[in-house]
């Protein structure tokens, strides 16, 4: 007798029988194959013009499944990338760093697979890495100095590569840390060359893409030979992406926003992003390593019409430049839907507050 079955059940049955393959093994067994059509080739030495956001199910303490949905609903607006910043406390065991939670596992195994189906790209990043994070607290030990917390970090990197060896670069990326502060250049090196090569021992030819330093603004050239893509950002001048962000020191206390804007000694325009924030990471790409933007955007209390006029600015750059991007975040307040943002006449759009302005200035680049 045969039994019919929905795709959506398969898919999910696929995942829970193959708990310990991972995704890559679901792969290489052949049960599952994507729907959409293939998305673009990419390559250390020049990554595409994906365009899509960032998810937060898992993102400093939350742990969350993703939704699906969100999945399909970027693939119907016509975008076809998700980062998904990630904290390892979320998948450890009894605050054990180098003992893994199966179950978180399988909710990124979830998430990878929702991607493979809607066509959309996911590039996993330790948003919270054994030995480094950006956020408060920060961690004990730090990897950039610690033999104990390079080990275990390369190790986590290393499961995850295992995990999910199968899966082609044009579906799955590697990033490894989100923004390296002021750390430099000799240790940034030695560290990610250690994580590099955990990794290809697993998987020869996993992506892998790099944080520039000085949180994700500095083009880290340091890394030139390693094999690996970079990421840099898009918040500069921070007056007009973090005004009156409240993890943000004194940036309740900053005038509102202009664009062009004065910040400090930098008069800030579309000349100033060019020469500080593309021409740099432009250099980087002729050394033969490829450039994205893995964050951008603005918090929610910026003026709608001064971000849409900053934001226009930097995608035609980006534009010019040939780098895809990635905004900070898809729902939520830097975001295209729910943002909370007291100065724009929103549409109500699958149950939800949708910035259709916004959306409409990054599907012309994206289109």
């Amino acid at each position: 007798m045969r039994i019919k079955i929905s795709r959506r059940r398969f898919l999910s049955r696929a995942v829970a029988a193959g708990a310990g393959l991972g995704v890559g093994g679901l792969a290489r067994s052949g049960m599952f194959a994507a729907t959409k059509a293939e998305l673009p080739e990419p390559s250390p030495k020049k990554l595409p013009r994906w365009y899509g956001f960032n998810l937060l199910a898992k993102f400093n303490g939350r742990n969350d499944r993703f939704k699906e949905e969100e999945f399909e609903w970027l693939a119907e607006l016509g975008f076809n990338f998700e980062r998904l910043p990630m904290a390892y406390r979320m998948w450890i065991d009894d605050d054990d760093w180098t003992k893994f939670r199966e179950g978180t596992l399988q909710e990124i195994d979830e998430a990878v697979t929702a991607g493979e189906k809607h066509g959309i790209h996911v590039c996993l990043n330790f948003h919270r890495a054994p030995g480094y994070t950006v956020a408060h607290p920060p961690e004990a030990k730090s990897l950039w100095s610690d033999a104990e917390a390079l080990r275990v970090c390369s190790l986590h990197w290393a499961q995850f590569a295992k995990r999910y060896r199968g899966i082609p670069n044009r579906r799955l990326s590697f990033n490894l840390f989100n923004e390296p502060a002021k750390i430099d250049p000799d240790s940034h090196r030695r560290a990610v060359a250690r994580v590099v090569e955990a990794i290809r021992e697993q998987d020869q030819q996993r992506l892998i893409i790099c944080d520039g330093r000085e949180w994700g603004n500095v083009a880290p050239t340091e890394l030139v030979g390693l094999g690996v893509a970079a990421a840099t950002r898009g918040y500069r001048p921070s007056h007009v992406s973090h005004y009156k962000a409240s993890w943000v020191h004194g940036a309740d206390q900053w005038p509102e926003p202009t664009w062009p804007i004065k910040e400090g000694d930098t008069f800030w325009n579309k000349q100033t992003l060019r020469e500080r924030q593309i021409e740099p990471w432009k250099k980087l790409e002729a050394q033969g390593v490829g450039v994205m933007v893995g964050e951008f955007g603005a918090f929610n209390q910026t003026p709608h019409k001064i971000l849409l006029a900053w934001l226009r600015d930097y995608l035609d750059l980006w534009t010019q430049a040939g780098w895809g991007w990635a905004m900070w975040n898809f729902s939520g307040a830097f975001g295209i839907l729910d943002s909370g943002r007291a100065d724009v006449n929103y549409e109500t759009w699958r149950g939800h507050k949708l910035d259709r302005e916004m959306l409409e200035l990054l599907k012309e680049v994206a289109a």
